[in-house]
């Protein structure tokens, strides 16, 4: 079977690039890998429960919810979605091949253009207790999950000692009554500037304020602005975590030089360890950067394979926020659409269609606000 253009991947970044190209006439496929190699259909949206983040939703959305609006939206604007999981990919030459799971030794399908969008999985720690708690005081993102209800106002725990950990205390010590750090060795591995702002953050946050003073006369005085606080614990693993069974309540930590464990309330449990992208299928056919990302031209979703688009988590290790992948992925589907009309001419490109057309006064649109009726 040949297709136009093939998207790999299953979450907010596939399946906005689905829906831009199935809008397009592209007849994109999109294969979402069922439940192979750990990924779930829908991306790490579906593990997390109120998306209170992502425009559109006044009060917030479940994550599966969300995933699945998306999905029937790629479906009802012309996309085919298959629960194949594609296990083999040559990138060597147009058009490109690929193998399905359980299908290596057969003939390939091939396709004129690839979307990677296979995403990047937070990487666990296997405790006891992390599965059962997973989602119910377990995340993997501060940003994501940290404003809600349940964790306001409670004691909160980040795992790490990286710049991921020290952004994501500070970013939790808005909310959690104090958040503890739980640091492997003696030291911080965070750049000196985060490791600062870290150290920093264990004391209360004091701000200066113009009152007036016994004499009418206005005063600078010192207030503590933010009670909340950061404590740092050197040299600490979590060992456990214990909870009621259905929200997690305290986590076991353990010293790792003296051997002391003991119980942390805590209401919350911040993994910032980091991520692992998942491009095993195209590892050493495409640039990647020292940890397995997909390096893309800066701004677009160009890689160094002509053809061949990454979007979404596989290629962006610093933001990682669903309505950034979603922006990516429209942005792969409209330069892969746009890669395309240059292969085909039969191909209309509405990036290009309209490049000649002018505003009534005279002046050219800018390539971003011609008609298109993509945007």
């Amino acid at each position: 079977m040949h297709s136009k253009v093939v998207i790999i991947g299953s979450g907010p970044a596939a399946r906005t690039a689905a829906i831009y190209l199935g809008r397009a006439e592209m007849k994109p496929l999109i294969y979402e890998g069922g439940w192979k190699n750990g990924t779930t259909p829908g991306g790490q949206l579906t593990t997390t429960t109120d998306v209170e983040n992502y425009p559109g939703f006044e009060k917030s959305i479940d994550g599966t919810a969300l995933m699945m609006a998306m999905e029937a939206q790629a479906v009802n604007c012309g996309a085919q979605i298959m629960t194949d999981w594609v296990s083999k990919l040559d990138l060597s030459k147009r058009p490109f091949k690929y193998w399905l799971d359980g299908q290596e030794h057969g003939p390939p399908d091939t396709a004129d253009a690839i979307i990677i969008a296979t995403g990047a999985a937070a990487r666990r720690l296997s405790l006891p207790g992390e599965d059962k708690y997973w989602t119910k005081g377990i995340s993997a993102c501060a940003v994501c999950d940290g404003a809600a209800p349940n964790f306001r106002r409670k004691p909160l725990v980040v795992i790490g000692g990286g710049d991921s950990a020290a952004e994501e205390a500070t970013f939790l010590k808005k909310f959690g009554t104090i958040v503890y750090v739980l640091v492997r060795k003696d030291k911080l591995r965070a750049s000196k500037a985060m490791a600062t702002r870290l150290i920093k953050s264990q004391e209360p946050e004091k701000v200066k304020e113009r009152v007036k003073g016994p004499d009418g006369n206005e005063i600078e005085v010192e207030k503590v602005g933010n009670p909340n606080v950061t404590k740092i614990l050197y040299n600490t693993v979590a060992v456990e975590v214990k909870g009621t069974g259905d929200w997690m309540t305290h986590v076991r930590v353990k010293n790792v030089k003296t051997g002391k464990e003991e119980d942390i309330e805590a209401s919350g449990l911040f993994y910032a360890v980091g991520h692992d992208p998942a491009t095993s299928i195209v590892k050493g056919q495409i640039e990647m950067d020292e940890d397995g990302y997909i390096l893309t031209k800066p701004g677009t979703s160009y890689t160094n394979v002509e053809g061949v688009f990454a979007a979404g988590d596989v290629q962006d290790r610093r933001y990682r926020q669903a309505i950034t992948s979603a922006g990516s992925g429209c942005i792969a589907a409209l330069e892969a659409e746009k890669f395309l009309a240059e292969q085909d001419p039969d191909i209309e490109n509405d990036l290009e269609a309209e490049k000649e057309t002018k505003k009534p006064n005279g002046n050219n649109l800018a390539p971003e606000y011609r008609a298109n009726p993509l945007l």
